[in-house]
C-alpha cells in the first residue's frame, strides 16, 4: 500500500500526466464555448447594430459590413479570452467537484495546489495567446476596418488633416525657486495640408537655451518634410531673427532654405490612429509625439493605456487562479451557476478596473497601479480562496 500511495503522490507533481492531460481536455470544450459566447455578445453590442445602423441610414453595401464585422471580430475575441478562461476553470472545477472527482484526487494524494497548477498554466498558454492577437492582430485588423469603413461611406475623405495645423512644442525652464515651468519652446502653424506639401507655414522658434524672448520667426509659402534628411524643406520665405531686446536683428528672404525642425508636426497632420488600432510600438511613438507637444492629460492618458496593454493578457491567469480555486469548493451546481457567477465576477473586475483607470488618468494613481490594480486585486482575492480551500 505505501508503494502505491507514492507513486499516485510522485505522478501527482510530474508535468503533463494524466492528470494534467485528463483536466485539459475538460478544461477546453467549455472554453471554447466561452470564447464563440462572449465573442458573440461583445461583438453584437460593439459592432453589429452600429453596422446595421450604417446599412440603413447609410446604404452601407452588406458585404463591406460583412467585412468590417471579420475585421472587428479579433478586438472582440482578444476581450472573450479572460472570461472564456474563467467560465472554463469555474464549470470544469465545479463540475469535477459536484462528481466527486476532485475528492477521490485528493485521496489520492494530490492537493489543491497541484490540481489548480494545471488551470493556471493553461491560464497561461493564454495570457500569450491573448497578448499575441492583441499585438499583433486585433490593431491591424481594426485599423483596416476604419480604412474600409470610412472608404465606402466618405470616399473622398482624405485621411489627413487638411487645415489649422498647430503643432505647439514646450521645454521645462527652472525657476529661481527651483521650480520648473512649462514654457513653449518652438510653435508650429500651416493653413493647408494636402497629404505631401504644407501651405501658409509659420514657425515661431524660441528653442534656444538663455533666451526668454524669441529668437527667430519663419514665414513661408510651403513647405514640406524631407526624409532624406531628416530636415523640413521652406519654400519661398521669410525669416526675421529677433535680438534679446525684441528687435529684429536680421530679415533674411529665402527660395529654399532647410530648417532642422522636428518631423512631430507631419505626424500630427496625419490623421493619428485610435488607441485600439495602435499595438505598443505605435503607442510608444504616439506618447513622444504628445511628450513634444506638451498635452499632460493626454500623456497621462496614453501611459495608462500602454500599461493596460500588458495587464490585459494576464488577466487570463487571475480568472484562472479564481475560477478554478471556487470551482474546488465542495457544491452542487450546473453550468448555468457557473455562467451566472462568471458574469457577475466579469462585471465586478472590470467595474473596479474602470475606477483604476479613471484615477490613473486624472494623475490620482500611477499609470503601473491604475492598470494593475484591478489585477492585483483579484490575484490577492485568488490566493486567499486558494489557501482557505487547501486548509480544508
Amino acid at each position: 500500500m505505501a508503494k502505491q500511495k507514492s507513486f499516485y503522490t510522485l505522478n501527482s507533481l510530474l508535468p503533463f500526466s494524466i492528470m494534467d492531460r485528463y483536466l485539459a481536455s475538460e478544461l477546453l470544450p467549455p472554453f471554447l464555448f466561452g470564447v464563440g459566447a462572449f465573442s458573440s455578445i461583445l461583438v453584437s453590442i460593439g459592432a453589429v447594430f452600429e453596422l446595421i445602423r450604417k446599412v440603413v441610414e447609410s446604404g452601407l453595401p452588406l458585404t463591406l459590413a460583412g467585412q468590417v464585422f471579420l475585421l472587428r471580430l479579433p478586438e472582440f475575441i482578444v476581450l472573450a479570452f479572460p472570461m472564456s478562461t474563467l467560465l472554463a476553470t469555474l464549470m470544469t472545477y465545479s463540475r469535477l467537484s459536484s462528481q466527486s472527482e476532485l475528492v477521490a484526487l485528493r485521496g489520492c494524494g494530490v492537493s489543491v495546489y497541484r490540481m489548480v497548477l494545471t488551470a493556471v498554466i493553461l491560464s497561461l498558454f493564454v495570457t500569450g495567446l491573448t497578448f499575441i492577437f492583441n499585438e499583433q492582430i486585433a490593431p491591424v485588423a481594426k485599423y483596416q476596418a476604419t480604412i474600409t469603413l470610412n472608404k465606402a461611406l466618405k470616399s473622398e475623405r482624405p485621411t489627413f488633416k487638411q487645415a489649422n495645423i498647430i503643432y505647439p512644442e514646450y521645454r521645462r525652464v527652472k525657476q529661481e525657486d527651483g521650480s520648473k515651468e512649462k514654457v513653449l519652446s518652438r510653435l508650429f502653424y500651416a493653413d493647408q495640408f494636402d497629404g505631401n506639401r504644407m501651405k501658409g507655414l509659420t514657425v515661431i522658434d524660441r528653442s534656444q537655451e538663455g533666451l526668454e524672448t524669441l529668437s527667430q520667426i519663419v514665414i513661408a509659402d510651403s513647405g514640406k518634410w524631407n526624409p532624406s534628411e531628416n530636415v523640413w524643406d521652406f519654400y519661398d520665405g521669410t525669416i526675421y531673427l529677433v535680438s534679446s531686446d525684441s528687435s529684429y536683428r536680421n530679415i533674411i528672404k529665402f527660395e529654399h532654405q532647410k530648417l532642422k525642425l522636428p518631423r512631430t508636426p507631419l505626424d500630427v497632420a496625419q490623421k493619428s490612429r485610435d488607441y485600439g488600432e495602435m499595438n505598443i510600438a505605435q503607442a510608444l511613438e504616439q506618447l513622444e509625439i504628445e511628450r513634444l507637444r506638451g498635452d499632460d492629460r493626454k500623456i497621462q492618458k496614453l501611459k495608462v493605456r500602454i500599461q493596460e496593454k500588458f495587464s490585459l493578457p494576464f488577466v487570463c491567469v487571475v480568472f484562472g487562479l479564481i475560477g478554478s480555486a471556487l470551482g474546488s469548493v465542495p457544491q452542487r451546481s450546473g453550468k448555468g451557476t457557473s455562467f451566472a457567477l462568471s458574469i457577475v465576477i466579469i462585471f465586478t473586475y472590470y467595474i473596479v478596473s474602470f475606477f483604476a483607470s479613471a484615477l490613473g488618468q486624472a494623475g490620482i494613481l500611477s499609470p503601473f497601479m491604475a492598470a494593475w490594480t484591478s489585477n492585483f486585486l483579484c490575484l490577492g482575492i485568488g490566493i486567499f480562496l486558494l489557501m482557505r480551500i487547501a486548509k480544508r
